[in-house]
């Protein structure tokens, strides 16, 4: 029962649609309008706004490393459980119809409360990524690929298949990303919707 309660406390938790939330009370409508149509601090920043796409990102990984942090509290495997939970609920919040945003963010978050080296790997390809060729989607694909790898060498085994079950569905979620990176035809990072 405790395995169910902390997916669901995680689910719950990453279920909260920070970028929607911020982008209304800013006064710039639904973000779901513009760019891509998601959540996500990607799709914030197509706004102009850099602050609100900040802010959403910042809020949306530290959902995931809320829900790995609180529920690993009461008991440590609990941890994993509430960390691909708060994945889930980003991905298919229930108050959005299931239809969330890509899960980079709080991808991002559970890592960082599982396994701090773990984000660093992932910060640093992401961020070179992106740099040499300005695309966030790239980048996010790209840390996606090493982070399991890396978490296999620096962490458990639980750890490093957690996040390479999470990475197949961050490439399942981008699947129109990776259409419009190969046609040529993806926004590049800043690209206004």
């Amino acid at each position: 029962m405790g395995y169910l309660l902390a997916l669901i406390f995680g689910y719950l938790l990453g279920s909260i649609p920070f970028g929607l939330l911020i982008t209304r009370a800013a006064g710039l409508g639904d973000v779901r309008q513009i760019g891509s149509g998601n959540i996500g601090a990607t799709n914030v920043l197509r706004t102009g706004n850099k602050g609100l796409a900040a802010a959403t990102l910042l809020l949306d990984a530290l959902k995931g490393t809320a829900a790995v942090l609180i529920a690993s509290r009461f008991a440590p495997e609990f941890a994993l459980l509430a960390g691909f939970g708060a994945f889930l609920g980003h991905l298919f919040p229930v108050w959005l119809g299931f239809k969330g945003g890509k899960g980079v963010a709080t991808y991002l978050g559970v890592l960082l409360g599982l396994s701090w080296q773990g984000m660093l790997v992932f910060a640093v390809v992401w961020l070179a990524t992106a740099f040499l060729f300005r695309y966030s989607s790239l980048a996010a694909l790209a840390a996606a690929v090493i982070v399991p790898i890396a978490l296999y060498f620096i962490s458990t085994p639980q750890i490093a298949g957690l996040f390479a079950l999470m990475s197949v569905i961050v490439f399942i979620k981008h699947r129109a990303n990776i259409s419009r990176l190969l046609a040529g035809t993806e926004d590049k990072i800043g690209a206004k919707g």
